[in-house]
């Protein structure tokens, strides 16, 4: 019992630094720039932040090659702590191109961090204790979410930027010092100078399965529409009068609180009734709070419609997470199954990286109401797609893998 409970805390703590620096880079930074006055074309550009994130695997053997995950992991946290901190300087001035910079140094050390944590994790569980524990990373990550968007946001509307990114050093320099002292050894692995060929099988076997240019057009566009929305969410809400504190409470509290009951609400669903008999409902579902923002836009309602709309769009977004993460579970195979998953995770953040960069021109050119309505016609080939894939990207070992 004592080892379980160690077991639960680490992997707790390291998937909750794992998402942390994730809602720095991705949302924080919206919201700092949503708050300097940042136009909607510099905000969408905030989406390329996802660079990293989808290049990461070319960098990757080096974390097999040198040193040890725990190793890594440690330094990379002490790393973006001093990162975050940096942050304080352009608060302090509102200089926009320096904290531009900032964010992309700690976009690439945070996406080397996530490479870390996955392979420590992956390297010191066995097979039945990592699917054990895939619920507990996942609300560990979204809880680091939770608290970026929303206790750091409303921290930074109560006191000041500096506060919140100093509070953020802290939070990541601390974790950096627990880890180093409770962390158990990782497990010693051998034919470290095979990775490269080893990378080199993992994509030719993930291309080799039957059906895969479906599944890559599916994954690419499965978050399109809701990628090209959530990219604007924040400088709308803005436009409808919100400041920092309203739209910490809304988005960062609200909205993830909601997110984790609605990805946890469609991880039962699958298990229940399979993957391919809900694709379609699911899918549907996430497409339609595009929608109803499109009419927030239009009705300017009073702030419960908004709110219940928010908390609707993040339950639905919950739904389509679930939806994806066992399709991208479905396309792990054989001995490469942490190297599949990364694939498929990478391919998966293109759209919201391409289709944000661009969202803020097309919604300063047309305005939110039209973006909205034209967010949600570029959902509509996933849900074709989620009616048209073949029968044979389903597993036959059950829906959950």
């Amino acid at each position: 019992m004592r080892k379980k409970i160690k077991t639960f805390g680490w992997i707790a703590s390291t998937y909750y630094a794992e998402g942390l620096p994730y809602s720095l880079v991705q949302q924080v930074s919206v919201q700092f720039f949503t708050y300097a006055g940042a136009g909607l074309q510099v905000i969408g550009l905030l989406s390329f932040f996802g660079l990293p994130w989808n290049l990461k695997l070319f960098w990757s053997p080096l974390i097999d090659l040198f040193a040890n995950k725990k190793r890594w992991l440690v330094v990379m946290e002490v790393i973006l702590g001093g990162v975050a901190a940096l942050l304080v300087w352009p608060a302090q001035h509102l200089d926009l191109d320096l904290a531009a910079k900032i964010f992309m140094l700690m976009a690439f050390m945070s996406a080397t961090h996530d490479m870390s944590v996955d392979g420590y994790y992956i390297q010191t569980l066995n097979p039945s204790d990592q699917a054990a524990f895939s619920g507990l990373r996942v609300a560990a990550y979204r809880v680091a979410m939770l608290v970026g968007n929303g206790a750091l946001v409303i921290l930074a509307g109560w006191v000041s930027w500096t506060v919140c990114f100093l509070t953020a050093a802290a939070m990541m320099w601390g974790l950096a010092a627990f880890h180093q002292r409770v962390l158990p050894p990782p497990v010693a692995t051998s034919h470290q100078g095979q990775h490269w060929r080893a990378v080199r099988e993992a994509f030719s076997t993930y291309m080799q399965q039957p059906g895969i240019v479906w599944a890559i057009a599916f994954i690419l566009l499965f978050r399109a529409g809701d990628a090209m929305m959530f990219a604007m969410v924040t400088p709308f809400l803005n436009h409808l009068g919100y400041g920092l504190v309203a739209r910490g409470i809304l988005t960062g509290t609200v909205g993830t609180v909601t997110g984790i009951g609605g990805a946890l609400l469609g991880g039962i669903v699958i298990s229940r009734w399979g993957l391919r008999r809900v694709l379609f409902p699911l899918t549907f579902i996430q497409s339609l709070a595009i929608p109803a923002y499109a009419w927030l836009a239009w009705a300017m309602p009073s702030v419960w419609w908004v709110g219940i709309t928010v908390a609707f769009e993040q339950a639905a977004a919950g739904l389509g997470t679930a939806v994806l993460m066992v399709f991208l579970m479905q396309r792990c195979q054989g001995s490469y199954q942490a190297t599949h998953f990364a694939i498929g995770s990478a391919l998966m953040s293109v759209a919201a990286t391409i289709v944000g960069g661009f969202s803020g021109f097309l919604a300063a050119r047309v305005g939110f109401v039209e973006f909205f309505l034209l967010a949600f016609a570029a959902a509509i080939p996933s849900l074709w797609l989620a009616l048209r894939l073949p029968a044979a990207l389903f597993s036959d070992r059950g829906d959950l893998v």
